[in-house]
């Protein structure tokens, strides 16, 4: 009998996981939206790759450590960035059409340069690259006959059972996992010889974020009630630039409007990055974002400016013709007019442990693309390396789940499901909890978080915050105890739980580094393990 994999989340990790895997298991994708819905559609940058001939592999691996601030596993770097240039040949096999330089002698791809890149390596579909990427694994997956895709169908827990491995350990194994079906509003049981977390970022956690609606941290909060380790997840990316409009959403000013030549300006005019970093306006985000916040506060001024009129019209507009597009539907044409910014949650360098072959620390279960803790970020992401990173450890994950599955039997389904499904009991499908509630908690959440466990923070502020968000947090679980089952129930726990571990991590980590900033330890602390690391109280048991 054929086994079957799991894939929960339809990003590139997901998408390039489930196509290698479907060579030999098959394969169920559940996501809880549509499956073009996810971060990677919103990626306007690119993919870092080394495919210059002035560009080497040791460049982009010095390049990627400068910006994780000491914090970057060194393996896990060099395995990314040496494979990178393969898995974005393999894109392009699968049919991805990247942006290509046609006045070179010999049509090649037209690289890009980014923030805290010391080389142009960032290949691209000028400022759509995300989508073009989950369109090109869209198309694969939806033509894989081996590939059933879950539309609707959001995670609620995974089914972790004590068992015996191939060796005779007992291990907390995962067998798969409960989705709620919004459609019917039904709990239902995915049994699994192998799971993989693909669910993307945590944005939502924060009130202000690049994120789409469904990054609400769900893979880190599933996989922590399992008893997953947790690491580094007070290291939140907050992107520098992202359009600041009284009434529209945030909407990310892609980070190669600076690497093309984008100055950021005080309101007055004023450049002002030459005092914070040598690279001025190129300089990593975390630093940027940290001065444009310093600058905020200084001057009490709700947003800064990110300035392209100094470049060639025709080229903006051919270059960033999504960004051009928006802000101009907002009635801002920036090629005439300097970009009102403001920073804003983005990345997530923390998430679930993962080693090298994307397993976590529960058997059968691995992590890929931003819901995974895999060292290669280490205090601070890199531009264009998660894409990169998602490629590169999705095809270890496939790999390793192969081996898995030849080295060990099927699992055996648990006896009892009852405890899992009890969400469908009548009786807690009449208690229902209205959707305009459960978005003031959310709110609440949000914006506790954004006061208190934002850009730059202190001790008093991280232990109020604590405080805060642990008693919101009791209320949300009784409420999914005893109420029917909702995306947005579900949501709101995941949110409050990520929250709340983004600030335990904060408080264990007592220096300032890459995207973690605490006034009350300014200082960089070098005798620090690599790792601020998270176990679920069930893990302990």
């Amino acid at each position: 009998m054929e086994p079957t994999v799991l894939v929960i989340g339809s990003g590139v990790a997901g998408l390039t996981y489930a196509l290698k895997a479907a060579e030999f298991a098959r394969v169920r994708l559940a996501t809880k939206k549509e499956d073009r819905e996810s971060n990677t559609n919103y990626a306007q940058g690119g993919i870092a790759a080394v495919m210059a001939v002035d560009d080497s592999l040791d460049l982009h691996v010095q390049d990627t450590e400068v910006a994780g601030a000491g914090l970057c596993q060194r393996d896990a770097v060099e395995q990314m960035v040496r494979e990178g240039p393969d898995r974005v040949r393999e894109l392009i096999a699968w049919g991805a059409e990247f942006s290509r330089d046609l006045e070179a002698p010999a049509p090649r791809l037209s690289l890009g340069r980014e923030g805290g890149h010391s080389r142009h390596r960032i290949v691209h579909a000028k400022d759509l690259t995300g989508r073009e990427v989950e369109r090109t694994l869209v198309a694969a997956v939806q033509q894989h006959s081996n590939i059933e895709v879950l539309e609707h169908h959001a995670a609620v827990e995974l089914l972790v059972e004590s068992r015996l491995d191939a060796r005779g350990r007992m291990r907390r194994t995962v067998l798969g996992a409960t989705v709620l079906d919004s459609g019917s509003g039904r709990l239902r049981a995915l049994l699994a010889d192998a799971t993989v977390l693909a669910t993307g970022g945590c944005g939502h956690v924060y009130l202000h974020t690049t994120n789409p609606d469904i990054a609400t941290g769900d893979g880190v909060a599933i996989a922590a009630r399992a008893g997953a380790v947790i690491g580094n997840m007070e290291f939140i990316q907050f992107h520098p630039t992202t359009l600041y409009h009284p009434t529209a959403r945030s909407f990310l000013i892609s980070e190669a409007v600076r690497g093309d030549g984008g100055i950021l300006r005080l309101q007055d005019g004023t450049p002002f990055m030459d005092s914070y970093h040598p690279m001025a306006s190129l300089a990593p985000r975390d630093i940027v974002a940290r001065a444009i916040d310093n600058e905020l506060k200084r001057s009490g001024d709700d947003f800064v400016y990110l300035d392209v009129t100094h470049l060639d019209a025709a080229y903006v507009r051919d270059r960033f013709p999504t960004i051009y597009q928006r802000c101009l539907e907002l009635g801002l044409d920036i090629t005439r007019e300097a970009i009102p910014i403001v920073p804003a949650a983005h990345y997530s360098c923390g998430g679930v442990r993962t080693d090298l072959q994307a397993r976590t620390s529960l058997h059968r279960l691995y992590a890929v693309g931003e819901v995974a803790c895999t060292g290669v970020h280490g205090a601070n992401r890199l531009a264009s390396n998660s894409l990169l990173e998602a490629l590169v450890f999705a095809d270890h994950a496939a790999a390793d789940t192969q081996m898995l599955l030849e080295a060990e039997p099927p699992v055996v389904p648990p006896t009892d499901l009852s405890g899992w499904l009890a969400g469908n009991d009548p009786a807690r499908q009449a208690a229902e909890v209205s959707p305009e509630f459960l978005a003031q908690l959310r709110l609440l959440v949000q914006t506790l978080m954004w006061t208190h466990v934002g850009i730059v923070r202190t001790n008093h502020r991280l232990r109020q915050a604590l405080r805060e968000v642990s008693i919101l947090a009791g209320a949300v679980d009784s409420l999914v105890s005893t109420s029917r089952p909702s995306v947005e129930l579900l949501e709101l726990r995941n949110i409050t739980q990520v929250g709340k571990l983004i600030i335990e991590c904060a408080l264990q980590r007592k220096e300032s580094r890459g995207l973690h900033y605490n006034l009350d330890y300014p200082d960089r602390d070098d005798t620090r393990g690599p790792h601020s690391t998270l176990w679920s109280a069930m893990d302990a048991r």
